[in-house]
Order: C-alpha cells, then structure tokens, then sequence
C-alpha cells in the first residue's frame, strides 16, 4: 500500500454549512465526536484553524490501555468550505463542506497509511464522521 492511496469517506449533516462548520472545528465540540467506537473518547483537543495552524487531538480507549495523538498542519482552511492539512507522518487529508439545500455534506480524502488494511482505515474513518454527524444534528 502506498502513501498515493486515496480514501474517501462523506456524511450528510442535517444543519446548515456554518453550524457544520463550528461543530466540526470547535475544540468543545471535537472532543465530544472525535472517535470511532463508544470504548474510545478524545480528551483533549488543540485547534490553531488557520493556514499554518496546527492541531493536536488526543485519542484514548476509555480504559487508558492504548492512545496516541492525531496531529498536523494547515495547509489550506476556507471557512465553510474546505480544510487541507498534512498529518505528522506527512499523509496529506482534504475535507471540503457542500450545502446541500438544508444540509451539508462532509466529504473527507485522506492518503491511506501502510499499518492497516484499506477497508479498516475507511470504517475508522466513516464512524467519526457519523459520530460527528450526530454530534453536530444535536447542538445545531
């Protein structure tokens, strides 16, 4: 598997592109959807959004065994519309925002890692979304 693999996961949000937004890049909210299964949580969040910017979200399994952060730069960030950022290990991720009449959709792209299987990093990367999507329906 190589870094030019490209996934791409996408959610529709039933809130307007603004709600969307603040949902998905607020630090009060990231911590409340930023991870894949009920056994995880993120503790803490940083979110410097603005090209050159960085951020830095600690993922943790509830029962402390296993963590890491998730990390990067800001390479491109318009509001409402679209976010590009390169990861720690340099895997580059693009995320745009479509109003969609009342609802936005989330597309995310992101270079596939070499660690696990394309269709695990996918599912990972679906259930934040949809946990987002959750999260961002009930505080919009």
């Amino acid at each position: 598997m190589s870094a030019l693999t490209r996934i791409t996961v996408s959610v529709r949000v039933n809130a307007s592109p603004n709600q969307t937004w603040k949902a998905f890049t607020s630090t009060s909210s990231i911590v409340q959807w930023n991870f894949a299964s009920d056994d995880w949580c993120c503790p803490s969040a940083v979110n410097d959004l603005r090209e050159g910017g960085s951020f830095n979200y600690r993922m943790e399994s509830k029962d402390h065994k296993h963590g890491f952060d998730f990390n990067g730069t800001y390479t491109t960030v318009v509001p409402e519309n679209r976010i590009d950022y390169t990861l720690g290990d340099d895997r580059k991720v693009s995320i745009e925002f479509r109003k969609m009449g009342d609802k936005t959709e989330v597309i995310e792209t992101f270079d596939a890692e070499g660690e696990n299987s394309l269709d695990l990093q996918k599912h990972g990367w679906q259930a934040i979304l949809e946990n987002f999507r959750k999260h961002a329906e009930g505080v919009s």
